[in-house]
């Protein structure tokens, strides 16, 4: 494609911002990752002492790491908007996020907007393609215990084996809360096609801006951290985990990450900002995990109903631009004239918004009508 006149200039500042940018992420990982090592050996004595505490550390430097990797998205005009219930309510629960999957940038875009939930981030475990294993971060994530899980169904026994045993020797031992799962297992891009051929032989529905989640993983999960509670209180499990009052897994949050017009931003778009300034949209939805079903199939349908939702709120924004006419925070139905009206508005308060921890951050409070921005 010619470049013309008129565009060169333009093209130029997109090349000298992006190498600028580079430039900046290299000195960061060059100072902070280097930092956190350095501090996690100095702090190794304080492990055998008070485990607790030594994770407490680790995880606050975990924290300010991921803040960084969010601090460049924000830098480049990357912001979030958030939908739906308000998170940050069962913050200091276990929780596990189930999220679609479109493109590295899904990893960046969480980064940023659960930066202000509390110790989310701190004590949040990450279960991610193990090609992450070998990035500049894979260091970091290996030694906070995240899990990296091979795909392809040569591998898929191996690594479910693999993610329980990590679960039952990391989760606890870490004081780990909430863990964030993919369960498409992949790309949108990469696993569409697969899927939507597995959908028919099936008779299932054809999705197209989703994939039909697996249910492996999210079953060893469950089973691994629910099946000690009855009640809200632990029916099982060592002494210690009494002792903490652990009330186990809690609670599952059905989080949808939506683009504008359906562009995922990749990690190399983040870092470089080669791409306009956009908007991200998340939509969260709470369900107690007492009302998930734990049995294979049981569990198969419920996931696929929460899948084929998010075909339906994501047709919705890329129809509307606004996530859902259903205003799940107050449980009532809200026009969606009332909620485009509300979208402009967060839209135009991005210019005028106070910064908090780098990221602006949005949560719309559908009861009181009003914005907030943290």
């Amino acid at each position: 494609m010619a470049v013309t006149l008129e565009e060169a200039p333009w093209l130029g500042w997109i090349l000298v911002k992006a190498l600028v940018r580079f430039a900046f992420m290299v000195a960061n990982n060059l100072v902070a990752i280097p930092s956190y090592l350095c501090y996690i050996i100095v702090l190794l004595p304080l492990r055998l002492l008070d485990s607790k505490r030594y994770w407490y550390l680790e995880g606050m430097m975990y924290k300010w790491l991921l803040g960084m990797v969010a601090s460049w998205g924000w830098y480049a005009g990357y912001t979030v908007m958030e939908w739906g219930e308000d998170i940050k309510t069962i913050s200091e629960d276990e929780a596990v996020m189930l999220v679609n999957h479109q493109a590295t940038g899904d990893v960046c875009t969480l980064m940023m907007c659960l930066q202000d939930k509390g110790l989310v981030v701190a004590q949040m475990m990450w279960l991610m393609d193990h090609i992450f294993k070998y990035t500049n971060f894979g260091i970091v994530s290996l030694v906070h215990g995240d899990f990296f899980i091979r795909q392809g169904k040569s591998h898929r026994d191996q690594q479910l084996l693999l993610l329980k045993k990590h679960l039952e020797n990391n989760y606890r031992s870490r004081d780990r809360k909430w863990i964030v799962l993919f369960p498409e297992g992949g790309f949108l891009r990469k696993r569409r096609e697969t899927s939507q051929s597995f959908a028919k032989k099936n008779n299932l529905p054809f999705l197209t801006h989703v994939t039909l989640p697996r249910v492996g993983a999210t079953k060893i999960i469950l089973r691994a951290l629910v099946a000690r509670q009855e009640n809200g209180s632990p029916a099982g499990g060592d002494a210690k985990e009494l002792d903490n009052k652990s009330k186990g897994l809690q609670w599952i949050i059905d989080t949808t990450i939506a683009y504008p017009k359906a562009e995922p931003i990749d990690i190399q778009t983040w870092i470089l900002g080669y791409r306009k300034p956009a908007v991200i949209h998340v939509h969260y939805r709470i369900f107690p995990v007492k009302d998930v079903p734990l049995e294979t199939d049981d569990l198969s349908d419920w996931l696929y109903q929460r899948f084929i939702e998010k075909e339906d709120l994501l047709s919705h924004f890329y129809e509307t631009g606004c996530c859902s006419g259903e205003a799940v925070v107050s449980r009532r139905v809200v026009s969606v004239e009332d909620e485009q009206t509300e979208d402009r508005a967060l839209k135009a308060s991005v210019k005028n918004s106070e910064i908090y921890c780098g990221p602006a951050l949005f949560f719309m409070s559908w009861e009181q009508k009003k914005i907030h921005c943290f």
